[in-house]
């Protein structure tokens, strides 16, 4: 499989899209300059499987979904880590 490379500016356009947080395996590089720049901008980097993705629960679709209209709406003045959480647990919640 081919691997795939992410610099610096790729970290900014993924930032600027509200992604907070980028799978990160075998076939994914990250330039040290683009690793630093996402722990900067507070995009969380997943050490994940492939083949195994947070995409795969039932209800990622729709936390990204809420997360990207919250930074969108809010244009990034909220922690992403602190937004991660609140989603997660809310949606979780419903569940219930």
């Amino acid at each position: 499989m081919a691997k795939t490379f992410y610099t610096e500016r790729d970290i900014d356009d993924l930032h600027a899209r509200g992604v907070t947080s980028l799978d990160v395996h075998d076939d994914i590089v990250l330039t040290e300059l683009a690793r630093e720049r996402a722990l900067k901008l507070g995009v969380r980097l997943n050490r994940v499987t492939p083949g195994r993705h947070a995409e795969d629960r039932p209800d990622a679709e729709l936390i990204h979904r809420v997360k990207a209209a919250v930074l969108a709406r809010l244009n990034g003045q909220v922690d992403p880590a602190v937004l991660e959480a609140v989603v997660t647990k809310v949606v979780a919640s419903l569940k219930k």
